[in-house]
């Protein structure tokens, strides 16, 4: 394990890896502060599961649109880097609501201010998980490709740890301290993330362009007439070289010159970025007419939307009805965050050769299987034969987030080998995201329609 830590290091860097390792951390460790979010919502504001579901739905949209905030970073640079400034304005739009909500009481009691700032705050988290993902792509590039799968190890199982700390002391959390304490709480971590970004340094783009372009100019100056120089004529010019009015008669020739392709590249910057983004949208369009990702888009649209997202309902109903405390829901999901890991360590070790298509059909009959027990959960058929609502719980739900953690992983794993197929899984994850935040809208939707929220479980 060190071995293999200290050549990450050397590949990447230090402060690399502790960045990638404290976002994906973070990202994980949200489970800690959106426990208390659910309770917030249930206890304190009263509302119905449907409100909840579309408060969540709403909060949840940012993580939608994803692949703009990639394609913004990656066309308007802001001082000349893609990455780093765009990382510093996620991670203080992910920091400020929760220091907003723990210092100010009326706000969080109040569910339309709640709801705009719980969405500035995932636009933050979506907008700091595409620029890391970007960064990863980047840094595995070239000579380092051979690292591309000990870096993704690296970042899921920081992401599996963050969520198993995090769902481990958020039901502490909830019954040993006041929701406002846990938001604060959890701000430390976007804080941390905050300053660690100066640690990370990044090339600038336009100092690279200017590079090209003088260049190109000494190049073109070889052409024109210097570049059949003798040896002798060499050697006389390095002894010019060491006059120092000529050295400092270059020198201004050449910070005029850089100064002028500067000024000329600052310039043309509005139609650059109008370019790069028009480029960008137009590839991406042909990126979905693909026909090896526009039928996974087929199956994941269906996958999603003929099953309805009912967690809200599922939360409701095992704090309301089978009256389970928040150490114990925190706990269920520690599996979740369990089959993360083990999809990790599975996926290195058994999966590599076997079809992703075998994959994605074993772990979906796993999940119907596991739908079933939901309904044995409601129907109390559990009760008849002496099982427990707990060990039901963890054997349904639990094990359900588990899977689709394993899948996911899989997902990932199998876009790291093929470049063609790392487009179509980016389009796939992004729609997906989207179908999910619509699946929570239509479901809000669907239980104020037929009135399903508004009797009693039993």
């Amino acid at each position: 394990m060190r071995r293999w830590l200290k050549q990450l290091q050397t590949a990447f860097g230090a402060s690399f890896l502790w960045l990638i390792c404290l976002i994906y951390f973070t990202q994980g460790f949200r489970s800690f502060v959106w426990t208390a979010v659910s309770y917030q919502l249930k206890d304190r504001l009263k509302l119905s599961p449907s409100a909840s579901q579309f408060v969540f739905s709403i909060a949840f949209f940012p993580w939608s649109i994803k692949p703009l905030y990639g394609i913004l970073s990656d066309c308007i640079p802001i001082k000349g880097r893609k990455r780093i400034p765009y990382l510093v304005i996620a991670t203080v739009l992910s920091l400020l609501p929760w220091l907003i909500l723990g210092l100010n009481a009326p706000l969080r009691s109040s569910k339309g201010t709640l709801m705009i700032l719980l969405t500035v705050q995932n636009l933050g988290s979506a907008m700091a998980d595409v620029v890391v993902d970007a960064m990863i792509a980047e840094a595995v590039r070239s000579e380092r490709a051979a690292f591309a799968g000990d870096l993704q190890s690296t970042s899921w199982l920081s992401m599996a740890l963050g969520g198993i700390c995090g769902s481990l002391l958020g039901g502490y959390a909830l019954t040993n301290f006041s929701i406002d304490k846990i938001f604060l709480l959890f701000s430390i971590l976007p804080t941390i993330q905050l300053l660690s970004c100066g640690m990370v340094e990044e090339k600038s783009v336009v100092d690279s362009t200017i590079f090209s372009e003088l260049s190109n100019s000494k190049r073109s100056d070889m052409v024109n007439g210097n570049g059949n120089a003798s040896d002798e004529e060499i050697l006389n010019s390095v002894e010019k070289y060491k006059n120092s009015s000529l050295r400092r008669k270059k020198s201004q020739k050449n910070s005029q010159k850089r100064a002028s392709v500067k000024s000329n590249f600052r310039s043309s910057l509005p139609l650059h970025w109008f370019r790069s983004l028009k480029e960008a949208i137009y590839s991406l369009c042909n990126a979905f007419k693909q026909p090896m990702i526009f039928r996974p888009m087929a199956w994941f649209f269906l996958a999603h939307v003929t099953v309805p997202n009912l967690s809200t309902t599922t939360f409701y109903y095992h704090t309301e009805f089978l009256n389970l405390e928040a150490s114990f829901l925190g706990t269920a999901r520690v599996i979740g965050w369990l089959g993360l890991m083990f999809g990790t360590f599975t996926y290195n070790k058994f999966l590599k050769k076997m079809k992703l298509r075998r994959i994605l059909m074993l772990a979906h009959l796993g999940l119907s299987l596991l739908g079933l027990l939901d309904i044995v959960l409601v129907s109390r058929l559990n009760v008849t034969y002496g099982i427990s609502d707990k060990m039901l719980v963890l054997c349904g739900s639990a094990l359900a987030d588990a899977i689709n953690q394993l899948k996911y992983v899989l997902l990932s794993y199998s876009s790291a080998e093929s470049p063609v197929f790392l487009r179509g899984i980016l389009c796939l994850l992004s729609f997906d995201i989207y179908v999910e935040s619509g699946n929570r809208y239509c479901t809000s939707i669907s239980g104020d329609t037929f009135n399903i929220y508004e009797v009693q479980y039993m």
